[in-house]
């Protein structure tokens, strides 16, 4: 079951999907241009998820965040809850002071979260669910705003949960954890061109000392580290899903040296770009 509202005036877009024998998406090809992000809840048997041709386990129970660019496709899509919307919908970094999943459970780092609901967390998700059916069911001027609070709280109830499971540190680390959000937010939207700690630690008005030590107490990879994977990331998906060359993809990346990328690309890979390309041809799975 597909249920789909749409405001042609905002161009604000939200589906819920549920029931579907077929579900996935692929961002380089056929949803280029459908720039939705997704909250796949899966409330089946443990299954595989296969995100950007690298296969996870997705346990029973749990919810799996998914940005925009991402390709993905489920073992079992039809035990797969999902929510999907666009920024015209619910902008979650105008919204941050709300939900405070900006950097975290979006935008943030190449590490992916598996949320796990109890019992009690998955009757929170049941009655959602029957929230937003029920809200399908009623067409009025409304309709639209209803959704985006029902969203809200759905999204502020998983940045609880992933906050309780994911970060190392249990007491309230407020400000810090907002800079590393930031921090992930800032990488995702300039790791192309800039490569350096100092930019983004300019940015949020501290030194790369200072963000490097905050990283390591709060048990994070370090900043020079999350912008290399992400980088990393950008050009696997690049050889998995385009015909670009490796120069190409190179001077996309931000390298003004193709060598140079080559020798990033091997150093993260242990192949070549050239090797990568041949044991992964476009639009092959893995």
């Amino acid at each position: 079951m597909i249920h789909q509202f749409n405001n042609r005036q905002t161009s604000a877009e939200f589906s819920l999907i549920y029931d579907e024998v077929t579900f996935d998406r692929v961002f380089y090809g056929r949803d280029n241009k459908d720039r939705k992000l997704t909250i796949a809840w899966n409330r089946g048997l443990s299954q595989k998820v296969t995100i950007d041709n690298l296969e996870y386990d997705f346990p029973q129970n749990t919810i799996l965040c998914l940005m925009a660019n991402e390709t993905f496709h489920f073992q079992a899509p039809r035990d797969i809850v999902a929510w999907q919307f666009n920024r015209d919908f619910y902008c979650i970094v105008d919204h941050d002071k709300e939900v405070s999943c900006m950097g975290f459970l979006f935008f943030g780092s190449s590490e992916k979260m598996f949320i796990a609901l109890d019992s009690k967390d998955q009757s929170k998700a049941e009655m959602t669910l029957q929230l937003f059916q029920d809200e399908f069911e009623t067409s009025d001027h409304i309709q639209g705003e209803m959704m985006q609070v029902l969203l809200k709280r759905l999204i502020i109830i998983i940045t609880r949960l992933g906050k309780q499971q994911y970060l190392q540190q249990k007491e309230d680390v407020g400000d810090k954890i907002d800079i590393i959000r930031n921090y992930n937010y800032l990488v995702e939207n300039n790791f192309r061109k800039e490569h350096q700690v100092k930019f983004y630690a300019d940015k949020l008005n501290k030194s790369p000392k200072t963000l490097s030590n905050l990283f390591a107490l709060n048990s994070y990879k370090s900043p020079v580290l999350l912008i290399q994977e992400r980088i990393f990331l950008e050009a696997k998906r690049l050889f998995f899903y385009t015909e670009k060359t490796s120069k190409e993809i190179a001077y996309e990346l931000g390298f003004e040296n193709a060598n140079h990328f080559s020798k990033f690309f091997r150093k993260h890979a242990n192949v070549s770009p050239t090797e990568f390309r041949k044991l992964s041809p476009v639009g092959a799975e893995v």
